[in-house]
Order: C-alpha cells, then sequence, then structure tokens
C-alpha cells in the first residue's frame, strides 16, 4: 500500500507511524527510568499491532476494561493482563479464566466490594484457578473503587488476603479526574496527591499486616505531568500512543506529539461553516474524558496540506450524526477539498473508526485493524 490523502475515501483515521513510536519509546524510557513496570491501557488503541509494538519496546502486559476487549489480546499470546474494571458477571469471568487458562495467560482482575470478591472467587474455585486480584482505590474521581477512608476497605484486604482461591496483587488506581484540570501545575497536582492517597492507604494496610507488593497507577495526563512516581511500582497509560487534544490543552505536549487524526471532506459549505463528513458517529460527541467537558467544540480541524499550522487552526464547533460543523476562518476551502482533525479524545475515535490507516511520510503505507472495535461487554 503506497496512497497519497487524496486517493484516501473519508472519513478516515490517520495514524502517524513515527509519532506512534516516538510517544511509545518515551513512556518505556520513562518508566525504565523509574523502574516502574509499564502495563499500557489497550482500550485506547485495541490492535494487535500496535499491542505488540508496546511489549517489543518494554511493556509487562497490557491492562484492559472489559472481558471481550482483552480476548483478542489473550489469543494472540499477551503474557498478562489485567481487567482494571470490577467484573461482578459470572458469564464474563468464566469466559477470560478459560481462554487465559489455555493461553498461559497471567490474569489479574480488580475488586472494589464484598460481591465482587465473592464473585471472583467463586468463579476461580470453578476453574481451579488462583486468581490475582487489586484492591481498587477510589483517589477523587468517585466513579469506582473503595474510599480511601471507608472503615471496609481494611476488612476486605484482609478477606482478600485470606482466601485460598485469590492471590492479592496489591492496590491500584485510576485519578481520572485529571482530566478536568486546568493547566500542567493542576495536573501534577492530582498526580501527587494520587501517590499521596495510596502511600497512606498502603502503610494502613502493612500495618494490618497485609502485604501490598504492588502499586497500579494510571491516566496519560497524570503520568506525563509527575514531577515523582514514589511509591509506585507500575504504570496503565493508555492514551500515550496517539495523544488528543487533552494533553494538548494541558500543556503537557507539543503538536507533534499528537499521532491520531481523523481525514475528512468538505462536503458543503454556507456563511458561517465549512460542513464535513464527519460527525458524532466519526467524532463522537466527547468534550473530554468521563464526561468532562473541558474544550470548546469537538476537535481542531485543518486543511490537509497545512495540518497544525496554527493560523488554518479551525474549531469543529457542532456535530450532526454524519455531518461537522467546522468554523469558518478568513479562507476559503472547495467543496471536495480534504481536512484533518485532531480529536478531543482519541480512544472514542478509535472506538468508532476502522481501520488504522498508517502514514508515513505524508502517504498510506498499511492498515491496521481495530481487532477490539465495539468489544464493550
Amino acid at each position: 500500500m503506497n496512497l497519497s490523502l487524496a486517493q484516501i475515501e473519508t472519513p478516515a483515521m490517520l495514524l502517524d507511524a513515527a509519532r506512534l513510536r516516538h510517544n511509545m519509546g518515551a513512556i518505556q524510557e520513562l518508566a525504565n527510568l523509574h523502574k516502574l513496570n509499564l502495563r499500557p491501557h489497550i482500550k485506547t488503541h485495541k490492535c494487535l499491532e500496535i499491542a505488540r509494538l508496546q511489549m517489543e519496546q518494554g511493556a509487562i502486559g497490557i491492562t484492559a476494561a472489559k472481558t471481550d476487549e482483552a480476548l483478542p489480546f489473550v489469543e494472540d499470546g499477551i503474557p498478562s493482563l489485567t481487567i482494571a474494571y470490577p467484573l461482578v458477571n459470572d458469564a464474563k469471568l468464566d469466559r477470560l479464566i478459560q481462554a487465559c487458562l489455555r493461553h498461559g495467560t497471567e490474569l489479574r482482575l480488580v475488586v472494589d466490594s464484598a460481591v465482587g470478591k465473592q464473585t471472583i472467587a467463586r468463579a476461580g474455585r470453578r476453574h481451579g484457578a488462583r486468581i490475582g486480584v487489586f484492591l481498587k482505590i477510589d483517589v477523587g474521581l468517585h466513579r469506582c473503587g473503595l474510599d480511601p477512608d471507608d472503615p471496609l476497605l481494611p476488612q476486605l484486604a484482609q478477606e482478600l488476603a485470606a482466601d485460598s482461591a485469590l492471590d492479592l496483587c496489591g492496590i491500584l488506581a485510576h485519578a481520572g479526574h485529571v482530566y478536568g484540570a486546568r493547566d500542567r501545575a493542576a495536573a501534577q497536582n492530582t498526580a501527587r496527591q494520587e501517590l499521596e492517597i495510596l502511600a497512606r492507604v498502603r502503610q494502613e494496610l502493612e500495618n494490618s499486616g497485609i502485604a501490598v507488593g504492588e502499586v497500579s497507577i494510571g491516566s496519560t495526563p497524570t503520568v506525563l505531568a509527575s514531577a515523582s512516581f514514589a511509591g509506585a511500582t507500575e504504570l496503565r497509560p493508555g492514551n500515550y500512543v496517539f495523544m488528543d487534544r487533552t494533553p494538548l490543552r494541558l500543556g503537557l505536549i507539543e503538536d507533534e506529539r499528537i499521532a491520531l487524526s481523523v481525514l475528512a471532506t468538505v462536503v458543503s459549505s454556507n456563511a458561517d461553516y465549512f460542513i464535513i463528513d464527519s460527525g458524532s458517529k466519526t467524532l463522537s460527541s466527547d468534550q473530554g474524558a468521563h464526561g468532562i467537558a473541558g474544550m470548546q467544540g469537538y476537535g481542531l480541524a485543518y486543511p490537509a496540506d497545512r495540518f497544525q499550522d496554527r493560523e488554518a487552526e479551525m474549531v469543529v464547533a457542532k456535530l450532526s450524526e454524519e455531518h461537522g460543523f467546522v468554523e469558518r476562518k478568513d479562507f476559503n476551502l472547495s467543496i471536495g477539498s480534504q481536512v484533518r482533525i485532531v480529536p478531543n479524545h482519541s480512544c472514542t475515535v478509535a472506538n468508532l473508526l476502522d481501520p488504522y490507516l498508517v502514514v508515513h511520510d505524508g502517504r498510506v503505507v498499511d492498515q491496521w485493524e481495530v481487532a477490539a472495535r465495539g468489544q464493550v461487554r
């Protein structure tokens, strides 16, 4: 494959190969520098080729959100898997455990309730397997995880440590509220608070005689912003492979770190907008992760031949399902011309489009399938 962008039917998802490799290498080097395991979250890319590159560079395994999302990677030979999502359904657990046993994949799950603990322990016994588990701690997102001051936390930890069907690996957190940070300093503060909370929980558990072998943290913005990783043993960023408008808005990266973009075509125009063939079914209506509306509009659009030229930057101001409304600037775009869009949230784009068109030196040289696209069970 060797195509110019003008030959590509739109909307299409473009992946800059050099930027992708640079982003992966930079975070792997950071993990190596701080003697941390890197277990990237594949919910961002859902792509076997990208996971293989991550493993080649030094990742020890992967993190996933859902059972069926993880299965293609287990079948591809990933050696170790963490599902950073509370699994409380027998059928999903059976499917996952059977696949991991069949392929010799290490499995680690998260628990934040007595129900979750009991469900996983029963599943482990059904399959004659000892399941690794993390106690998930809420460090501020208030989504999943136990409050660090919950009086039930030490009791649940004791029960996890005592159950012969389970292996308590440690504690795990996701500071997803960092996506609402105002700037780099605020993101750095969120990262610092995450580590402080986990250090306190770890000390309290160890004072109670419960060994905490691992402290696993996630989120691309906190990894990029952190001044220290003291006390952590593992990083689980996902978005770092692609980047998007969030780390750009926070001042954590430069434009040239954006590896994923959407190619679209101008199909109509009026006095206010260029209308493109990329709407909410391509870009999503996400203005920031976790429903945090941190940005104006739904992406930054550029004429395809002036990608990331700030003087030609336009905001995708509105979306219909199949149409995007790009605010006009003081130049004209002809009907049929192309624009490239930096999305607000690359993870959602990767779950909506398929395949990745791999770009090198401005030409499409390969395509990679989104192997786990739409796998949300």
